[in-house]
């Protein structure tokens, strides 16, 4: 997903939607979407998570970056993806998903990237 216009510093660029859904349902679609190498659900709580890929909006598509230009903020059971930098237009727009490994999925954010996601 690319900037279309300039995005200043810790503004909400957009929202990440999906069906929310317990921690067990999560884990048991993450086992199933982490085998085709994806991640879609978000963590909004040790108890809920946000699924993007049943209902999402287009922010499902934020590439995992080690150092992105974005942050995600959750707010009672709303996740925002904001720029943590001024970002120019046609920038690619990436942020931490901070699973720390979980995932068990190798980075890919740049040329011999070590971190797990």
């Amino acid at each position: 997903m690319y900037a279309s216009e300039p995005i200043n510093k810790n503004k909400r660029i957009i929202q990440y939607t999906g069906e929310k859904v317990s921690s067990t349902e999560a884990d048991r679609r993450e086992r199933r979407y982490q085998k085709k190498g994806q991640i879609w659900c978000f963590t909004l709580s040790r108890r809920w998570y946000r699924d993007g890929n049943v209902g999402g909006s287009t922010a499902r598509f934020i590439n995992h970056s080690c150092n992105g230009n974005c942050y995600s903020e959750v707010v009672d059971d709303v996740v925002w993806i904001r720029a943590s930098k001024n970002i120019p237009k046609g920038a690619e727009l990436s942020y931490d998903y901070n699973t720390k490994g979980e995932a068990d999925m190798r980075c890919r954010c740049r040329p011999g990237c070590k971190s797990l996601i």
